[in-house]
């Protein structure tokens, strides 16, 4: 069962947080300050730490420079109310692994912790299979039923990220920023673009399909019920 420290001088987004990590079967400390988050990490023990940007005392920015200078690993999800791209990048290149901004979803955040977590996973294959998608991660070939699919270098990137978290739904800013590697503009369809282009050739006629639209939320790569 993951253990989760959440580091949030708010006490009803704590609580929040806390309690969809805990119907997602994940524990979760609490820490109010940035001292005390700090000092709570170093202890050691957690599998990820949410960690606010804005805290008393210490900073979430000082917090997770601290961390990384300490040579922690653990992943890193910075939640903060400041949205601007310049606050984002900082964060993340402070050390962040990912960066959520307030108010949010909390079903959205719990699926960002679960994403961190698998990346973080010590990953000893080296296929990834999905009912009868194949992805050669070695070989960086594809196949669908045993038939190899050509797959453009995005495509693939795209498929790789569905195919490591099947089963969840994922958002569209959560697939922009992992695939394309920068801030989400929700003005541009270029993820339906793709998606569309490899539905294309994943869902072959005649197969059952495995990639789907949640209305609303996002996509979601699964075997057919």
């Amino acid at each position: 069962m993951p253990r989760i420290l959440v580091i949030e001088d708010d006490e009803v987004t704590a609580r929040e947080i806390v309690a969809e990590l805990a119907a997602h079967g994940m524990v979760a400390d609490r820490a109010a300050t940035g001292c005390a988050g700090l000092e709570q990490a170093l202890a050691g023990g957690y599998d990820l730490i949410t960690l606010d940007r804005m805290l008393p005392g210490m900073s979430g920015i000082d917090v997770i420079t601290a961390l990384r200078e300490r040579r922690m690993d653990t992943p890193v999800l910075m939640i903060s109310a400041l949205s601007e791209v310049d606050e984002r990048v900082r964060g993340l290149r402070a050390g962040g692994d990912d960066y959520l901004t307030k108010p949010f979803a909390p079903d959205e955040m719990a699926a960002r912790v679960e994403v961190l977590l698998r990346r973080h996973r010590p990953q000893a294959e080296n296929r990834l299979r999905v009912a009868d998608l194949e992805l050669d991660l070695v070989r960086h070939v594809a196949l669908r039923d045993g038939q190899p699919l050509s797959l453009l270098p995005t495509e693939y990137r795209l498929l790789e990220f569905l195919m490591r978290n099947s089963g969840q739904v994922l958002s569209r800013t959560m697939i922009f920023e992992h695939v394309w590697g920068f801030h989400f503009d929700p003005g541009t369809n270029v993820i339906d673009v793709h998606i569309g282009r490899l539905r294309r050739k994943i869902d072959i006629a005649g197969l059952p399909a495995l990639i789907h639209t949640v209305r609303g939320s996002g996509y979601r790569l699964a075997p057919a019920d």
